[in-house]
């Protein structure tokens, strides 16, 4: 399986904290990436990287920077399956992402529905990709279920 994970699906909405509709619009500049921070994902899975390609799912977890520089990142993060054959599914994953290698490998520890006692690989290298604004990464799932 390949998809593909681009920004944040709610990156450009507002955040609505209170319940009153005096909503602060997210921040536009990132701040640079370092030790200790955590990123949280929810992002669009799609067939390619072109911004026509069919949506098949959602990257959803989060990633804590575990490096000084903010390079190495330890990652739990599930594909959730919303289009085809395996709608409804999902593939759990948790690695340790250096964004400074070519090709990241993760593990897959497991997954639901048709991926029920799922286990293999996941193999990820950055498409469009910059530590400060994040982007585009291509996605390779190794699976055994």
């Amino acid at each position: 399986m390949r998809v593909v994970s681009g920004r944040s699906l709610l990156q450009d909405d507002a955040v609505d904290v209170d319940g009153n509709d005096d909503t602060t619009p997210l921040s536009s500049s990132p701040a640079p990436r370092q030790f200790g921070d955590i990123v949280v994902l929810n992002n669009a899975l799609t067939e390619g990287p072109d911004a026509g390609s069919a949506r098949v799912g959602t990257a959803q977890g989060f990633g804590v920077r575990v490096s000084e520089g903010g390079l190495v990142t330890d990652l739990s993060m599930h594909l959730v399956m919303e289009a085809g054959e395996h709608r409804g599914s999902s593939v759990a994953i948790k690695g340790r992402i250096d964004v400074g290698v070519g090709v990241r490998e993760s593990v897959v520890v497991g997954g639901t529905g048709r991926f029920r006692l799922a286990r293999g690989y996941v193999a990820s290298s950055s498409y469009d990709y910059s530590l400060a604004a994040g982007g585009v990464v291509e996605i390779h799932v190794y699976l055994q279920h």
